[in-house]
C-alpha cells in the first residue's frame, strides 16, 4: 500500500512540475531571440595536455600545413571579418588572436616558426600594417581653408600616413605540428606547436604583397585559454558550441601539407609545382598515417 501511495505521489509531483514548466509567465522577461534560457559560460580553462616523456617518444616528424579560408569547409575561420554586436557572439579567428595579443592575454609572440626569438607584442601588431608612408595633402591655414601659392595653385605638404591592418585580407593560416608515436600505447598523436596567418601588406612602393604574421605558441595554456572561450560557427547546427580549441584538437578543418622535416630543410614548393606539388603533399600525408598501421603488422 505504501509503495502504491509513493508512486501516486511521485506521478502527481511530476505532472505538476511538467505542467508548471509548460506555462510561460506573462511577466517573464527573457531574451526575445530565444524561447529558452541559454547558459553562457565565460572564463573557461582549456584542459591541459597529458605530459609526454622523451623516453616514450619512439618516432616523431615535424609537419607544416596551411588552412585556406577560401575553401568552403574552412570559412568559419574567416567570418565575420569585423567585430560587431550583430555577430551573435561569433568572432573571426584572426580578430580573436589580435585582440588577445593587444590585451595581453597572449603575451608571447615570436619572429618565425622556430619560436626561439621573442617579439614585442606592440611591435608585432604595428608590423602588420607596416611603416607609415609619406603622402601629399592640401595645405590649409588655421581655419582649415586651402592655401594657394603666387600662381593660384593649391599648396601641398608631406605627412606620414599611418597604415591600418585589414583583417579581411588574412585568408590563410599556417600550422607547425609535431606528429609522434607514444610507446606507452603505441598510438600516433599530434600536437600543434605554432600558428601564423598570411595577409595583404602594403609595400613602400604603394603596391600590395602577401606576408606572414608573427607566430603564436599553440601549445601554451594562455593561448589555448583564449581559444577555448571563443566558439566557431557550425553551419549544420546553430546549437553546437565548438570552440576554436576544440576545432584544432578535433582537427575539424581542411588543410594540405607544405613541408615536412627533411635533410634539405626545404618546402615542397622549393622542388615541385602545380599538380606535382599537390601529389607530393598527399604522399606525405599518406606516409604519416601508414607509419602507425605498419607498427601493427606481424
Amino acid at each position: 500500500m505504501k509503495k502504491v501511495l509513493f508512486y501516486v505521489l511521485a506521478i502527481a509531483a511530476y505532472c505538476t512540475t511538467a505542467n508548471a514548466q509548460s506555462i510561460i509567465d506573462e511577466d517573464d522577461q527573457r531574451n526575445p531571440n530565444d524561447f529558452y534560457t541559454k547558459v553562457v559560460t565565460t572564463g573557461k580553462k582549456a584542459t591541459p595536455y597529458p605530459a609526454v616523456r622523451q623516453s616514450d617518444v619512439i618516432w616523431e616528424c615535424v609537419i607544416w600545413r596551411e588552412i585556406d579560408f577560401n575553401e568552403k569547409f574552412n570559412q568559419f575561420f574567416y567570418f565575420p571579418t569585423e567585430d560587431s554586436a550583430d555577430n551573435q557572439g561569433r568572432t573571426n579567428l584572426v580578430n580573436l588572436i589580435l585582440r588577445a595579443v593587444r590585451n595581453g592575454d597572449i603575451p608571447n609572440v615570436y619572429e618565425d616558426d622556430d619560436m626561439n626569438v621573442a617579439k614585442d607584442p606592440a611591435k608585432a601588431l604595428s608590423d602588420l600594417a607596416g611603416e607609415p608612408i609619406e603622402t601629399q595633402r592640401p595645405k590649409v591655414d588655421e581655419d582649415g581653408q586651402p592655401i594657394f601659392d603666387e600662381d593660384g595653385e593649391p599648396e601641398t605638404e608631406t605627412y606620414l600616413r599611418a597604415r591600418t591592418f585589414d583583417v579581411s585580407t588574412a585568408t590563410k593560416i599556417r600550422l607547425k605540428e609535431k606528429w609522434y608515436i607514444d610507446k606507452q600505447d603505441s598510438r600516433q598523436k599530434v600536437r600543434i606547436l605554432g600558428l601564423a596567418f598570411e595577409y595583404d601588406k602594403e609595400l613602400a612602393s604603394g603596391n600590395t604583397g602577401r606576408d606572414w604574421s608573427f607566430w603564436i605558441p599553440m601549445d601554451y595554456m594562455d593561448v589555448r585559454n583564449v581559444l577555448v572561450n571563443a566558439n566557431a560557427y557550425d553551419e549544420n547546427n546553430d546549437v553546437v558550441e565548438r570552440s576554436y580549441d576544440d576545432i584544432f584538437i578535433q582537427r575539424y578543418f581542411d588543410s594540405y601539407i607544405i613541408r615536412e622535416s627533411n635533410v634539405y630543410n626545404r618546402s615542397i614548393s622549393d622542388y615541385l609545382v602545380g599538380e606535382d606539388a599537390i601529389l607530393e603533399s598527399q604522399k606525405i600525408e599518406e606516409k604519416i598515417f601508414d607509419i602507425e598501421s605498419d607498427m601493427w603488422e606481424y
